[in-house]
């Protein structure tokens, strides 16, 4: 790849500047491509975008970026898309710096931004190249998430139409499922996610998932996926709550989505969950509840207190060595080996006397120590 330092002043760099959303983002009088197939959106938060402007109004040197030279003349941006759109975003009035908007300024402010010298690095090179060199410098910006070099590695009609779904600010995702997926669209998170789920369907990793498609015309079959992850969540649990931000849901939705509820009984059960002090996961109550209600380590339910255990203990190994018999009540049953065994109290573990599940409380009338093997093999009985 050839590479020349050329310097670009502001007011060559913003000419023609448009912002087509969909369509891209051009400048330097339409002839460069700010944000290329394989760049990410956006992301500058307010700090980070004054910042730039701040640099610039004082004169000082901001990093070098770098365009890529196309085949017919025209260039497209390596690196600098979120420094070149807060210039010019700025100059055209989209937001204000220190409580002033560029026509604010006087003239000679004005000028001195508009005759404000960039250093541009120009690269001449094959589209691997370029990919490449996209890849691996990130000056001055926020560092690529493992999501946003995979659209630069596999770019083309698949990753354009996936990222309108996925990866901008109101995207659709976003209005259906913000309160289900963490992290941010603009980052790539939401459409991460949704191939992952997607992916694992066929025991695929995300990048060979998006090798097979990225030639297809568009990602309908991502977007239809999702739309029915989301469907199937709000019809078994209609009622939201906070907790389900960020569950696994496409990982429930492949185990679960083919069994049938009884929705008013889950939806009860949803509720005495949250109610009962005894859980201390809620976030594992939509899992444990899918599930059968079985797995009670999804929610885990509050343990005994030491104090509570230590009194329990030495109750049960007082009234064992008056009797001769273990203070583990299960080992005296039958004809168990550690009958009259004493257990120490770190050989012990508390154990619900009616399980919890079962209406059982955690408190001292309903606890009792057992052996280790006795308490694991008991379970949830």
């Amino acid at each position: 790849m050839d590479i020349n330092l050329e310097e670009i002043t502001i007011r060559e760099l913003i000419d023609g500047y448009q912002d087509n959303r969909e369509d891209g983002v051009v400048g330097y009088g339409g002839r460069l491509d700010i944000r290329p197939p394989y760049q990410r959106e956006f992301i500058y938060e307010p700090a980070q975008r004054d910042a730039v402007i701040d640099t610039v109004t004082k004169g000082f040197p901001l990093n070098v970026m770098y365009w890529a030279v196309r085949g017919d003349g025209n260039f497209e941006v390596i690196d600098g898309q979120q420094r070149t759109i807060s210039i010019a975003q700025y100059v055209k009035g989209d937001f204000s710096f220190k409580d002033r908007y560029f026509h604010n300024l006087q003239k000679d402010e004005q000028e001195q931004i508009y005759e404000y010298k960039l250093m541009i690095y120009f690269c001449s090179g094959t589209d691997s190249e370029r990919l490449d060199w996209f890849k691996t410098i990130n000056i001055a910006g926020e560092e690529l998430s493992d999501q946003e070099l995979r659209n630069a590695v596999y770019h083309g009609s698949w990753v354009t139409d996936a990222k309108r779904y996925f990866s901008k600010r109101g995207c659709p995702a976003y209005q259906i499922g913000n309160g289900y997926l963490s992290g941010k669209m603009i980052r790539q998170e939401y459409l991460e996610t949704t191939i992952k789920w997607l992916a694992s369907i066929e025991d695929k990793s995300i990048e060979k998932y998006m090798a097979k498609h990225q030639h297809k015309s568009d990602a309908s079959e991502l977007w239809t996926y999702f739309q029915s992850v989301i469907d199937w969540i709000e019809k078994v649990f209609p009622k939201y709550r906070k907790e389900m931000k960020g569950l696994d849901w496409g990982c429930l939705y492949r185990k679960y989505s083919d069994k049938s509820y009884d929705l008013d009984k889950v939806s009860k059960d949803v509720e005495r969950l949250y109610k009962d002090v005894h859980v201390e996961n809620r976030k594992g109550i939509f899992e444990y509840i899918l599930g059968g209600s079985v797995e009670t380590k999804l929610l885990n339910i509050r343990l005994f207190d030491d104090s509570v255990k230590r009194k329990v203990y030495l109750e049960q190994t007082e009234r064992a060595e008056k009797e001769g018999v273990s203070n583990c009540p299960l080992c005296t049953i039958g004809h168990d080996a550690n009958k009259s065994k004493i257990w120490d109290e770190d050989e012990m573990d508390a154990d619900h006397v009616t399980a919890w599940s079962k209406g059982g409380a955690t408190d001292e009338k309903n606890c009792q120590m057992l052996c280790k093997t006795h308490n694991k093999v008991k379970g949830n009985k």
